[in-house]
């Protein structure tokens, strides 16, 4: 769009979707007030919701327009939000120099990117979108999809089950807890051993990459390394096929969990690839009865031989389930959270927040998102741009030691000339002072003196980083200066006549307000230093 040239506002449209099993919807109610925020209109397809539980009217009150029928829904919308890899129909329907945003796994899907190059169309493959990158986090749908699959997981394996997974003394007798083991601690597998810890289960969990590790114990879960060294950690998140020795290794360590615990969970997948087979049909076999497998690989040929895809079934007394729609069985959940997603995405699209997207190349997030770009197929994106590394900063010049060994900071120790000078001077001050002030004053001056002298020395030597919590804590309990204060300002008492001079009584005020500010400062930083402790 050229500089000084208004363009009209964007209609964004929301078909229903029409994959078989498919509940989710690619926008929320919620999301929609904020799109039309942002200069869209919305649209959405008579019915796109029902099946998350939100109704034309939901969305006709924030809003939307609700179309009947997705020739029209199509054809009238400028940027199409999807769920669902699009079907020979639905790219029939989209418009020339229209943009597609959603799921197209442009790898495993040629002939759909042929199709949508012929249509001349921009598509931004959600799926495609650099992991890497920090800023991407926000609009990462396959990472909260993914949370959420692993959740339910958990949820099916325990309709499944016969027992609690927490385990119980009862007046009937005890019921041990159930022991899950997650094959894989991605994101979803992650979300597994979170929800499967809370549920009171003994958690483990293994995964190629040994950087996981203190993730899983985070959540409550046991790490089982295998027996072989090995990093396994791939690009973008995912990990990396590994090496037959290594697989050999953690095929005996599968074998051996699979003979003690109650419920597997398989996450493992490698982008563009088969889905590796982990747990064998000896495996199976050798579970207890009643044990359970959720196979979240299934849609992707499963971790275990024994899994059907969409079904669950009874194999050797153990019941595996091979759902590939665990994400449209929490249906507004996933909706909202991938509704959201995609309006991080359309923030990034438009900036200047006039309801026109930009597809700008030069960002990275948006290039790698991008799979066609006006009929001309894009993907694969090239490799990120690696930053430069920082200059190395110079050596600092060695800081010469005070004598002694025990001084504290970087300056040099004065001379012996100057401290001379300074012992004389201060002598003569309290040669003056003894020889003219009163007998009580000279007690209560040099505790005085003594007093300033050892707090400097223990401050000096405490180590700078304890010097917050130090001296907050040293300001509410020095607040004992108020008593002294108030002895001055407090009438004589009865029978002596005697009132101290008014300057001193104004001077114990001024006092008592200042130690007052020292003392509720010092408890109020500490009190904000052990909330930082506190979960």
């Amino acid at each position: 769009m050229q500089a000084g040239t208004a363009q009209a506002a964007q209609r964004i449209g929301v078909p229903r979707e029409i994959f078989p099993g498919e509940k989710r919807v690619a926008t929320v109610p919620e999301v929609v007030e904020k799109l039309i925020k942002l200069g869209f209109t919305v649209a959405v397809e008579s019915g796109a919701g029902d099946a998350a539980n939100f109704s034309d009217e939901a969305y006709r009150a924030v809003g939307a327009e609700i179309v009947q029928g997705a020739a029209a829904l199509w054809a009238g919308a400028d940027i199409v939000f999807k769920v669902a890899v699009p079907t020979s129909a639905e790219v029939g329907l989209l418009r020339e120099g229209s943009t597609l945003i959603g799921f197209i796994w442009p790898a495993q899907n040629p002939e759909l990117m042929q199709q949508l190059a012929a249509k001349k169309v921009t598509v931004l493959a959600i799926d495609a979108l650099p992991r890497q990158l920090s800023r991407a986090q926000k609009m990462d749908a396959l990472t909260s999809q993914a949370g959420v699959a692993g959740y339910r997981a958990v949820i099916e394996a325990a309709n499944a089950f016969g027992r609690f997974f927490n385990g119980q003394i009862t007046a009937a007798g005890k019921v041990p807890p159930a022991k899950v083991f997650i094959a894989g601690a991605g994101v979803a597998g992650l979300a597994a051993i979170g929800t499967a810890a809370g549920l009171g289960a003994i958690v483990r969990a293994n995964d190629t990459r040994a950087e996981v590790a203190d993730q899983v114990k985070s959540l409550g879960g046991e790490f089982v390394k295998v027996d072989y060294e090995e990093e396994g950690s791939g690009g973008g998140g995912y990990a990396k096929v590994m090496s037959e020795g290594f697989q050999q290794a953690q095929r005996e360590m599968y074998a051996q969990q699979a003979r003690e615990v109650d419920i597997i969970i398989t996450t493992a997948l490698i982008p563009g690839k088969p889905a590796p087979k982990l747990i064998t049909a000896e495996m199976v076999k050798s579970m207890k009865p009643g044990s359970v497998i959720v196979d979240m690989a299934a849609e992707r040929g499963g971790n275990c031989e024994l899994t059907e895809p969409g079904q669950a079934v009874v194999k050797h007394g153990v019941t595996i389930i091979g759902y590939a729609d665990l994400n449209s069985r929490l249906a507004k959940q996933s909706s909202t959270l991938y509704a959201t997603n995609l309006f991080r995405l359309t923030e990034e699209l438009c900036k200047t927040k006039d309801g026109v997207i930009n597809v700008n190349m030069e960002d990275d997030a948006i290039r790698g998102l991008t799979v066609v770009k006006s009929g001309e197929i894009t993907w694969p994106a090239p490799p990120l741009k690696q930053a430069a590394a920082p200059a190395p900063k110079p050596a600092a010049a060695p800081v010469a030691e005070k004598k002694g060994g025990h001084g504290h900071g970087s300056s040099a120790p004065l001379p012996a000339k100057t401290l001379a000078i300074i012992f004389a001077v201060a002598a003569l001050a309290f040669w003056f002072i003894g020889a003219y002030a009163p007998a009580a004053f000279l007690g209560h001056f040099t505790v005085f003196v003594l007093a300033c002298f050892i707090g400097y020395m223990v401050v000096w030597n405490v180590t700078p980083a304890l010097h917050t919590p130090l001296m907050s804590v040293t300001n509410a309990i020095s607040s004992i200066i108020a008593i002294g204060a108030l002895v001055q300002i407090l009438p004589p008492e009865a029978g002596t006549g005697a009132r101290p001079d008014a300057l001193i009584r104004w001077l114990a005020f001024a006092g008592i307000i200042l130690t007052a500010v020292n003392m509720f400062g010092g408890f109020s930083v500490t009190r904000r230093m052990l909330a930082m402790f506190r979960k």
